[in-house]
């Protein structure tokens, strides 16, 4: 099985990347991260300063991240004679240089880093409605290097098809999408403040549970811009979300969160999965699965009711529970359908748990 991935001229192996984080912030830990197959190392985030953290920055609850954390916390000047020559002797997995943030840092880094990377992602600090600084410093970059350039947009961005077109038309190839969501704020009850966070308390949330906004803008913007490079950020956790995000458009996806609640090795194993979960849905290599086309079709506006099959059908009772229409009635331990009642929403049979409802979902 083929699991290899094309993106913005470069070939990687697989397409599962790390997100720009802790698990990247050291040699140490992207050699670690890069024998275990993945496709491209992406870095913590580079400035010509380190960052001065306040701690605790991290902490996890449920299927979330929660981070305060800012860019790296050594300056280029390690990154430079340490951390990337380290590295690139040990493995030779394709390095991409994530870069931040101003166009005075842009200019000062991008010659040095050039020789000793196989791309860049580049992150602007925050921008609203107006893109026009993010393409000026795009144009800035494309103008001292011809790698590959992606820009990771932000969560908040509203206009991701604007933000897209600023960055093309200034010569980026490609967009990441998204970073984590905020600012955000998790409260520590018993302490009655917040659990972490800068002094405003605030911070940033990451995982699957912003998935769904990641695969969206991801669709949005392929789209919209056929060759523009997509790589995918926020909610991977498994091969199937791979597979979904490259349905969406995607090259390529990065995972941070998953990695860092379940494990380090995560990595691994979901790139063990993987060809498994190709087989099970009928792909024989990752471009086929770039290559097929997503079906979209206008929801009907009459209901189709849920068909219940008794023989699959445990009685677990979820369905009546669940019913935001009261339309589910228990009757000899098997659910049973109100049809002047029910809705045809379909929650009834996404959340039953043996499959045993059907023709709502069509």
């Amino acid at each position: 099985m083929d699991i290899s991935t094309r993106a913005a001229g470069l070939v990687f192996n697989t397409p599962l990347l790390p997100g720009s984080g802790p698990l990247t912030g050291t040699d140490e830990r992207m050699i670690y991260l890069a024998k275990q197959g993945i496709g491209a190392i992406v870095t913590k985030t580079i400035a010509p300063k380190g960052a001065a953290v306040e701690r605790p920055c991290i902490a996890g609850k449920g299927n979330m991240i929660f981070n305060s954390e800012a860019w790296s916390e050594y300056g280029s000047d390690v990154w430079l004679e340490r951390f990337l020559p380290n590295t690139k002797k040990e493995v030779d997995t394709p390095i991409i240089a994530s870069v931040g943030y101003d166009e005075a840092d842009m200019k000062y880094l991008i010659p040095l880093l050039n020789p000793l990377v196989s791309g860049f992602e580049y992150i602007p600090r925050y921008v609203g409605k107006d893109f026009e600084e993010v393409g000026n410093i795009v144009r800035t970059i494309r103008a001292m290097t011809k790698l590959p350039l992606w820009v990771k947009m932000n969560a908040n961005i509203p206009d991701p098809v604007g933000f897209a077109k600023a960055c093309r038309d200034h010569g980026a190839q490609g967009i990441v999408a998204v970073t984590s969501l905020g600012p955000n704020m998790v409260i520590d009850i018993k302490n009655r403040r917040p659990l972490i966070g800068t002094a405003n308390g605030f911070v940033w949330t990451s995982g699957p549970a912003i998935k769904p906004l990641a695969v969206a803008y991801v669709n949005m913007i392929k789209e919209a811009y056929p060759e523009l490079s997509v790589i995918a950020s926020g909610g991977c956790a498994s091969a199937e979300d791979i597979v979904e995000f490259l349905l969406a458009g995607a090259d390529a996806v990065q995972m941070l969160s998953e990695a860092m609640m379940k494990g380090r090795d995560t990595y691994g194993k979901i790139l063990e999965d993987l060809p498994k979960v190709l087989e099970k849905y009928g792909f024989t290599s990752i471009e086929d699965v770039k290559s097929t086309k997503l079906e979209k079709k206008a929801g009907a506006l009459e209901p189709s009711y849920p068909a219940v099959d008794a023989e699959k059908c445990t009685g677990c009772g979820i369905c009546q529970r669940n019913c935001p229409y009261f339309a589910m009635e228990m009757r000899d331990g098997k659910p049973c359908v109100d049809v002047e009642k029910c809705f045809g929403c379909g929650l009834c049979e996404s959340k039953c748990p043996v499959n045993a409802i059907k023709n709502v979902i069509q």
